[in-house]
């Protein structure tokens, strides 16, 4: 049976892939929780977050077992850390600050194996349960269900997305839009005129070139729905951390506006 990545099928027959952060929660419980949630993929942030490559493989395997795709954020340009967060389970890579095609060029050649890159063979691990499989099948299902994404967090990235995009082997480019907008001088003015901007041209370069336009940071509904109206399909719906301070912030405001008699 092949190797399935369930976000990669998503983007496959035109349906929004959702995904969730994880930055606080270590459990291996996680990946249950958010596939029983809904959600495709969990967003394992070794950029921002604490975890270990150690945890972030655990969690990546059992995200495996549960059907939900782990994909992993590594620091900016750390190709030795996506590689073995690759090769330790993972189903994809997210590569922040992406801003030429010569960097999302390097990305595809050291996370892909051969023909399509340079990533070189180790021990079959949990994609396969640990079974011996062949070099060509491994080989060719990772290359197949891996999804690459590149992050587009500058003014000079959204300038280069139609180069970025035209890059074979990357599967998807993502817009950082906190850091965007930071860039541009406009903090958290998500809904600027040159955020609109910015995905209008993200997300024509993605359809010239047969590639998936993906978002980050954005929690308005309006905004949500007119990003994927302009053809978003790889959405990072939020964090496990804003998840839980709304619900129990929520449940605190409710139980302290009861009536005492």
């Amino acid at each position: 049976m092949a190797l399935i990545n369930p976000a990669k099928e998503r983007l496959k027959n035109n349906e929004l892939a959702l995904g969730v952060g994880i930055r606080l929660v270590s459990s291996v419980a996680i990946a249950k929780v958010m596939k029983s949630a809904g959600f495709d993929w969990i967003f394992l942030d070794l950029e921002h977050g604490t975890l270990s490559i150690e945890t972030t493989a655990q969690i990546s395997i059992a995200a495996l077992d549960a059907g939900i795709a782990p994909l992993v954020r590594v620091p900016a340009g750390d190709l030795s850390l996506a590689m073995r967060a690759l090769l330790g389970g993972a189903l994809g890579i997210v590569m922040p600050h992406v801003d030429t095609p010569q960097e999302a060029a390097a990305i595809v050649d050291a996370l892909r194996y051969p023909p399509l890159g340079h990533l070189g063979i180790g021990p079959v691990g949990a994609h396969f349960d640990f079974k011996a499989i062949g070099v060509r099948q491994v080989t060719k299902e990772i290359n197949d269900a891996a999804l690459l994404v590149a992050m587009l967090e500058t003014p000079a990235a959204i300038e280069q997305a139609e180069a970025i995009a035209a890059v074979p082997g990357l599967d998807a480019l993502l817009i950082g839009t906190n850091d965007l907008c930071m860039e541009l001088g406009i903090p958290g003015e998500h809904a600027h005129a040159k955020i609109a901007q910015a995905y209008e041209r993200v997300t024509a370069a993605c359809k010239r070139h047969h590639k998936w336009a993906g978002l980050g940071g954005i929690n308005s509904d309006e905004l949500l729905n007119k990003f994927v109206g302009m053809g978003v399909r790889l959405v990072l719906a939020g964090a496990d951390l804003n998840f839980m301070m709304a619900a129990a912030g929520k449940r605190a405001d409710f139980l302290r506006g009861l009536r005492l008699e």
